[in-house]
């Protein structure tokens, strides 16, 4: 196998290792294509490790074919066309991963498109419909709404009738409302607060998915109506912010932390199989799809690490692995 590792200066590097051997409940991934992440940014700077037993290579999904299946694993066979949702090691050519956090790619789809539904779909569906307990009609406030995440949360919003105010940079805001929104702010150069007043008649957003953090704490807070929840997803903005919790206990607000990667395959498993239930049909039929920026061969995964950095890409940027291409390297 071949994996993408990261050097002592940061640069990146493909390098080989022998196969691994998948485990109990356990399947082997000829992987075809990995998703881009701004988490795999953080992971290189030495700002987000992988958690304990985890592989310290970055990716954290990818799409392929199984290859092999451990004793108990379950729901799948050899020659399956699978995505899996991963805590670490998807920048390689053969993944080891438990059967529970994978799903079959959606017919019609390929292994660009599987790479990129997992980690953003997942995380939209996991923090609006649990962490924020949306409800039908509830109106939604939407950071950085032209990432794979805000993408994939303005469809679904779109599909289960909530109303969305989109925030991102102005060459951004068309992609967001092609996808549903009900509006945008540019993120450097609007007034939000006065956009969202005009939205809501004055009453507040009940939900905020924010990617942002500090630099947003104190908007957010005066932007929620009463009741309002605040499911706060990245740190991009800064992690210290002082807050008034006079605001917070009036409005009855909740603040709700939340991540993906850390949570055990036996959650991640249930909210796949929740997923797959009740989103796949949309991805077969084309309703729902990931939207992708561009994918790139994974010898050029320091420019993809470079361009997602940039903040100028919309939606998914993926890897992908071509064995022409791995033969000549």
């Amino acid at each position: 196998m071949q994996f993408v590792h990261v050097s002592e200066g940061g640069a990146l590097r493909l390098q080989t290792a022998p196969d691994p051997t998948p485990g109990p409940g356990e399947l082997l991934i000829d992987v075809r294509a990995s998703g881009v992440n701004r988490a795999d940014l953080m992971q290189r700077a030495g700002l987000y490790p992988p958690p304990p037993g985890v592989s310290p290579v970055l990716g954290l999904e990818c799409a392929g074919v199984v290859l092999a299946l451990g004793e108990g694993a379950e729901g799948f066979a050899v020659g399956d066309r699978v995505c899996a949702l991963l805590a670490g090691g998807g920048y390689a050519s053969r993944v080891v991963c438990d059967a529970r956090v994978c799903l079959p790619i959606p017919e019609g789809l390929g292994f660009v498109e599987g790479a990129a539904i997992l980690e953003v779909f997942t995380t939209a569906w996991l923090n609006l419909k649990e962490e924020g307990a949306l409800l039908p009609g509830e109106r939604v406030l939407i950071w950085a709404a032209a990432s794979g995440v805000g993408t994939a949360a303005l469809q679904l919003c779109a599909r289960w009738g909530n109303p969305v105010w989109a925030v991102a940079s102005a060459p951004k805001l068309p992609v967001c409302l092609s996808l549903g929104a009900a509006g945008a702010t540019d993120r450097r150069a609007g007034d939000l607060a006065a956009d969202l007043r005009a939205f809501t008649d004055g009453r507040g957003v009940d939900v905020i998915l924010d990617p942002v953090g500090a630099s947003a704490l104190d908007l957010n807070l005066r932007a929620l109506a009463l009741g309002g929840r605040l499911v706060l997803i990245g740190l991009l903005g800064g992690r210290e912010a002082p807050i008034d919790l006079g605001r917070v206990l009036m409005k009855r607000l909740r603040i709700q932390g939340s991540t993906l990667r850390g949570r055990s395959a036996a959650e991640k498993g249930r909210l796949l199989t929740a997923m797959r239930e009740a989103l796949w049909p949309s991805f077969v039929d084309g309703s729902l799809r990931p939207i992708i920026d561009r994918a790139l061969p994974i010898t050029e995964a320091e420019q993809a690490l470079a361009y997602v950095g940039s903040d100028v890409s919309v939606g998914k940027v993926v890897l992908t692995w071509d064995d022409a291409l791995l033969e000549a390297t």
